[in-house]
């Protein structure tokens, strides 16, 4: 069966979307992440423990949060739809994925979505369109105007609660697929 798939996205770069999917990985064993980053004119998945454990690297962050496998995907938008599909067939024999990243929310449709508002009030450019569709919504001192009524809000005040919240959606997910997620 295929992983359960989780897509944290944010209201901007530094909202805390790292934070919280090393926060995740480190409760769910037997998982994976995918840290996309924009760029204007290449694609690559690299896999290399050696770039992806740098110092100061969101990857780092990621495989010191105890990730089974981390890949980090770079490419501009036009080209996500051909390339995260091929990155996240890499990751396929885990038990779920952790993607972080808007325009990775979007191209995979996730599990779950968790929405990262932080503190700034401005959303950036393709955050509303996450944002409509997020299952859980961080926020810093209250919940973006527009975050969708179905969604479960936390503050980072009860950002264990969240977290807690996530991982009961994530065994949902598990026990509605049956046997093999």
């Amino acid at each position: 069966m295929k992983p359960v798939i989780i897509g944290i996205s944010g209201a901007y770069s530094g909202s805390g979307k790292t934070t919280i999917a090393t926060r995740i990985l480190q409760r769910l064993k037997g998982w994976g992440a995918i840290k996309y980053t924009k760029t204007e004119i290449y694609c690559s998945v690299t896999d290399d423990i050696a770039i992806l454990s740098q110092e100061g690297k969101d990857t780092k962050r990621l495989l010191d949060s105890h990730a089974e496998k981390v890949l980090w995907v770079q490419s501009p938008s036009a080209d996500l739809k051909e390339i995260l599909p091929m990155a996240a067939d890499k990751l396929f024999d885990l038990e779920g994925i952790v993607i972080e990243g808007n325009s990775a929310v979007k191209v995979l449709t996730p599990h779950i979505v968790v929405f990262v508002s932080g503190d700034k009030k401005d959303l950036k450019e393709n955050a509303e369109k996450v944002l409509a569709i997020a299952d859980v919504v961080i926020y810093d001192k209250e919940p973006p105007m527009k975050a969708p009524e179905s969604a479960k809000k936390f503050s980072w005040d009860s950002i264990e609660d969240g977290i807690d919240y996530i991982i009961t959606l994530v065994r949902e997910k598990k026990d509605s697929r049956g046997p093999g997620v």
